[in-house]
């Protein structure tokens, strides 16, 4: 197991560490529901260094991105970041990721760290563009810092005007007393904030300053709880190298504008409608939906199965995605999840679960 440049600070805060992505991470430190709340109410900090990050530049880099990825990133203009993901040829997808243009001729692809080996791969393998590929993963720590709290707490850290970044917008600048910080108004829980890219060696003295500046450390089960209520996709659990980003719900990236791989197949998934839609859920009868429990229909047939669920510490229902067929995909539709052999009632319901008060 791989361990992030804030390894020791973890286990000196008392997190339990488990293996995730081939690292070792901390899930959580003073409790999910906690960590959770701190980040919808205030301010939490999630070490996810265990990303990857490539970046592609030359004349080719655009064409390179282009074709590999599903959004149009020539819509893109220098400080901006687009979400986007990398179709296979198999109507699935590779992975999902973010791009971000430093320049016409360069770019940053921020990807999933349980997929860096299988992206580079990838981007390697469809490189006919003379595109220039670094792979430097080993060579940034990231910080994401969550929270309504979050330009009050780190304005004091640095000149760059947080309050006046638009999201999905980065700069580079002074952060901390650190030079060179990647600064982007990014990140994966609906409760704004920054994520903060910086050299390995510079990770502890950002960690500590953030928590300094009143952040509390958040592990990743209140990560993916966070992200569940804004009904975000979690690579190899609601996407996959065998789901389409159609029935994903993710059409708002897959742009026909252009030719992309698989993009002559998923143009006519999308004239002719797709089988099976991930939608979101609440239970309600009394459980906890889990990944890959069955799905069934009012009459109890098994139809689906469950991606993601948990008991949301915002709501305080229990909520989750998964794949149905597209007739049952409705808002207000009964269907069931099968928990231990029974057949718990749900219906389907409009992401995101959770609204901004």
């Amino acid at each position: 197991m791989k361990k992030t440049p804030l390894y020791h600070k973890h286990v000196a805060l008392g997190a339990k560490m488990v293996p995730f992505a081939g690292f070792e991470m901390p899930v959580q430190y003073a409790g999910v529901t906690e960590e959770h709340l701190a980040v919808r109410e205030k301010l939490g900090v999630f070490d996810v260094s265990h990303m990857g990050e490539f970046r592609v530049k030359g004349p080719g880099a655009l064409d390179l991105i282009q074709k590999v990825c599903s959004n149009d990133a020539s819509k893109l203009f220098d400080g901006k970041v687009q979400y986007s993901c990398f179709p296979n040829d198999m109507g699935g997808i590779v992975d999902d990721l973010l791009v971000y243009r430093i320049s016409e001729e360069e770019y940053f692809l921020v990807v999933n760290g349980a997929n860096i080996d299988k992206d580079w791969e990838w981007i390697n393998r469809h490189n006919d563009t003379g595109a220039v590929l670094t792979n430097e993963s080993d060579d940034y720590a990231l910080l994401a810092v969550q929270g309504p709290d979050a330009v009050k707490a780190l304005q004091p850290l640095t000149e760059v005007d947080l309050a006046s970044m638009g999201y999905y917008t980065f700069v580079m600048g002074e952060f901390a007393g650190l030079s060179n910080v990647i600064i982007s108004a990014t990140g994966y829980t609906g409760a704004g904030g920054f994520e903060l890219y910086v050299k390995p060696n510079q990770a502890e003295a950002l960690w500590d300053a953030v928590i300094k500046a009143g952040a509390q450390p958040t592990g990743l089960a209140a990560r993916d709880t966070l992200r569940l209520e804004m009904g975000f996709c979690l690579y190899g659990n609601d996407i996959d190298d065998a789901t389409s980003p159609l029935e994903a719900g993710l059409g708002w990236i897959t742009k026909f504008t252009k030719t992309f791989i698989n993009s002559e197949a998923l143009l006519k998934q999308k004239e002719n409608g797709v089988e099976n839609k991930l939608v979101g859920f609440e239970l309600v009868d009394r459980g906890i939906a889990r990944k890959d429990y069955e799905i069934a229909d009012a009459d109890e047939n098994i139809v689906g199965r469950v991606t993601s669920g948990t008991m949301s510490p915002s709501l305080k229902k229990a909520i989750g995605m998964g794949y149905v067929p597209a007739h049952l995909a409705s808002p207000g539709t009964e269907i069931n999840v099968v928990v231990r052999n029974k057949f718990l009632k749900a219906h389907v319901v409009k992401i995101p679960f959770y609204q901004k008060p």
